[in-house]
């Protein structure tokens, strides 16, 4: 996934820099941002924001300060470019919960790993789930109230295997693990095979995924993530249990109950463009899909395309 990086910077001296610096890093993109523009650029939570102090036209404490108090960008990391050498100035900085203060004239080289490093620091903080390296609930909510606030059409799949609590009660919870990763690895080639460009994939946790994509065409890809799922979820399980096609639990009061073998559920959500106002509506409307796609026997899909 591309690391969109946002230079803060009035008279665009920086951006030439970076781009250069970064010209073999296909995984970065430099976006020059001007300091009055702060407030619609946080709107997309950057990877990564660096000030250019000396070419901003505004207090850098201040700026500073706009960005910690934005509730989507407070792990948001923040490097500030300076030739102010002055420490007191420099502490007033840091106590503003700034990672990183680097003095001019900068040693490209430095700078260079400083948001490399960084960067890598910071994926694998907000790797929430660390069996399937996807990232969590902040990240997926991040993700959401973004494409909200940038007024884009876009599909929201819920994702839920059946059956899965009786699976791991006769397997263990190490193989339910790896019935967790193969469900990821599934979601995540399949999404990524189908678009290119703007699509994100979260473990909620448990067995709840969630991906998000572009447009409103979603039949297609739920159909091939069942297929996938569906064509190996067999080797997760006995010989005996799929000849029967079902497991036996035993229940609390020493019942034998018969579970049918672990499918995978769809929920989809079509966000038209201005139906949701807030994540919220979003999640009411999932829960509410996803469970109509759960009553059918095996694995399957229900969208919801109310306007």
């Amino acid at each position: 996934m591309q690391q969109e990086i946002y230079i803060i910077d009035d008279d665009d001296s920086s951006i030439l820099v970076f781009k250069e610096l970064f010209k073999n890093d296909l995984d970065y993109k430099f976006i020059n941002v001007k300091s009055k523009e702060i407030d619609v650029a946080l709107k997309n939570i950057p990877s990564l924001i660096i000030i250019n102090e000396d070419a901003v036209d505004r207090d850098v404490v201040n700026l500073c300060k706009q960005i910690r108090s934005d509730e989507d960008n407070t792990i948001t990391p923040v490097i500030v470019v300076s030739s102010n050498g002055e420490k007191s100035h420099r502490m007033k900085i840091l106590q503003e919960s700034i990672e990183y203060y680097i003095k001019k004239p900068v040693d490209e080289e430095y700078l260079y790993y400083t948001v490399k490093n960084l960067s890598r620091l910071l994926t694998i903080n907000r790797r929430i789930s660390p069996l399937t390296g996807l990232p969590g609930n902040v990240q997926i909510h991040a993700e959401l109230k973004k494409r909200l606030s940038n007024r884009e059409t876009f599909t929201v799949l819920y994702f839920d295997l059946d059956n899965f609590k009786a699976y791991n009660d006769v397997y263990g919870f190490l193989k339910g693990d790896e019935i967790i990763v193969y469900t990821a690895d599934i979601i995540y080639k399949v999404l990524h095979n189908n678009w290119s460009d703007n699509v994100f994939v979260g473990h909620i946790g448990g067995d709840d995924f969630v991906g998000i994509i572009p447009g409103i065409h979603c039949d297609k890809v739920c159909q091939d993530i069942i297929a996938n799922f569906d064509a190996k979820v067999s080797s997760f399980f006995t010989d005996e249990d799929n000849y029967r096609g079902y497991i036996e639990v035993a229940n609390r009061k020493g019942i034998i109950e018969q579970f049918p073998l672990t499918s995978i559920s769809i929920g989809v959500v079509v966000a038209d463009l201005g139906r949701f106002h807030n994540i919220l509506e979003i999640g009411e409307i999932g829960a509410q899909v996803k469970h109509a796609a759960k009553s059918v026997m095996g694995s399957s899909y229900a969208i919801d395309r109310r306007k």
